[in-house]
């Protein structure tokens, strides 16, 4: 990993992860932040608490003589998953934290941050490191924070705002999809160990590719009804047999936080910046790795494999697209009008038909971050490009997401595949 060249741009990097992280509470009510609606999600006031241990613990606690911690007990309450630092709360049991208060959560933060902007002009070069992999983990609690925040408003009948958000325009119909020849034989991929990457990302391995085709937009809201309409969720001929069961177990008839209006269509869809008419236009999004192998089945195509995905993606600019700039605008939007493949980067996180799984001579980092990735490489799938609610510049081609098949509450959509 290239290491920022100076303290001075490893402190810049520092603090503006840590002030887009409050940024994205302003003006949230305690009882906002502390509520969790799931499981799998969690408050947004653990996900500020949470990011902020990972830097008392993995850099101040391990580097930094004589600091002392902000409060000996959130070691307990502010641990994620990571076995090698000791019992933690029950992840279903984070919303039961109404204390400490958000208040006592952003003093703690501030405490963090000012041992922290003290401390690294003296660390040394494996410190600077976490330091690194600490705020690109903090980019990615940034995301959850705001998906997590979704899910908890839309369980509420009032249906609120999280974020003010202007008038979404509603446009005509996207353009035709079109297909684009893909790379075929020897390709290489994976980080190649230069910058910033997770430890999944590699090592660079070759892989070999058979002629395919991608699609060259993400699919739409308005080729997503077509499939509603024509009994997409009620033809099991379409679905895995897991994902059969699960459409018919929970009564699956649409991507998450669709809502029908009073007529009974599909016209309205709930985000951040409250309920809003479908923009035919958009690329569909919250939708499950079953929902999204069902529709491509119907569409006579396939899911892209991760290899596929990458090598199309492999030297375009990884910044441009639509991603988390600020908390007004958490949306994907219709397909620019390009030639050739468009949003691969930004808008929605695109499921791929390859399980999250190790590469050839993969390793985990040693100590408590080995746990980072590693030990979840079963029974999930891979997402790549990044989404509407990820920081930009927080992705490349190499990044790989991951989430269990029937997860769909974050910003995940569609690009179809063929091959030729």
């Amino acid at each position: 990993m290239t290491l920022p060249r100076s303290a001075d741009a490893l402190q810049r990097r520092f603090d503006r992860v840590r002030t887009i992280s409050v940024a994205l509470v302003a003006g949230l009510s305690d009882a906002d932040v502390s509520g969790q609606s799931m499981p799998d999600a969690s408050p947004s006031k653990w996900h500020l608490a949470h990011t902020t241990w990972f830097f008392e613990t993995f850099v101040l606690r391990d580097f930094v003589r004589g600091y002392c911690p902000f409060n000996p007990a959130f070691a307990f309450l502010y641990n994620s998953y990571y076995e090698s630092e000791g019992d933690r709360i029950a992840r279903p049991s984070r919303g039961m934290l109404t204390r400490p208060s958000l208040d006592e959560v952003l003093a703690y933060r501030r405490h963090v941050d000012i041992a922290m902007m003290r401390a690294l002009d003296d660390l040394p070069a494996s410190a600077r490191r976490l330091v690194v992999l600490g705020c690109n983990h903090e980019e990615q609690h940034q995301e959850l924070l705001l998906t997590d925040l979704l899910h908890l408003f839309a369980q509420n009948p009032l249906l609120p705002r999280a974020y003010a958000q202007g008038n979404v325009r509603i446009g005509a119909e996207a353009d035709a999809l079109r297909w684009v020849e893909g790379r075929q034989g020897p390709v290489d991929m994976g980080h190649d160990g230069r910058d910033f990457a997770f430890d999944c990302e590699g090592p660079r391995h070759t892989v070999w590719l058979a002629p395919h085709a991608l699609a060259d937009r993400l699919v739409t809201n308005g080729e997503w009804r077509a499939f509603i309409d024509d009994r997409g969720y009620d033809t099991a001929s379409l679905w895995l047999s897991d994902g059969w069961a699960w459409v018919r177990q929970n009564g699956i008839e649409a991507p998450l936080y669709w809502r029908r209006d009073d007529s009974g269509d599909w016209s309205r869809h709930f985000g951040l910046g409250g309920l809003a008419a479908m923009d035919p236009a958009s690329p569909v999004q919250h939708d499950s790795y079953y929902e999204a192998d069902a529709f491509s089945r119907w569409a006579g195509a396939r899911l892209p494999t991760e290899a596929e995905w990458e090598s199309a993606a492999e030297g375009l600019n990884a910044e441009q697209g639509t991603f988390l700039d600020n908390p007004g605008a958490v949306r994907p939007v219709p397909a620019p009008a390009e030639d050739g493949i468009r949003q691969l980067f930004g808008d929605l996180w695109e499921w791929t038909a390859s399980a999250y799984l190790p590469y050839p001579g993969f390793r985990p980092a040693a100590g408590a971050v080995g746990e980072y990735n590693g030990k979840f490489m079963s029974g999930q799938f891979v997402l790549r490009g990044g989404s509407c609610a990820t920081p930009r510049g927080h992705v490349r081609a190499s990044y790989r997401n991951f989430f269990y098949p029937h997860q769909r509450w974050q910003f995940t959509g569609v690009r179809l595949a063929k091959d030729i």
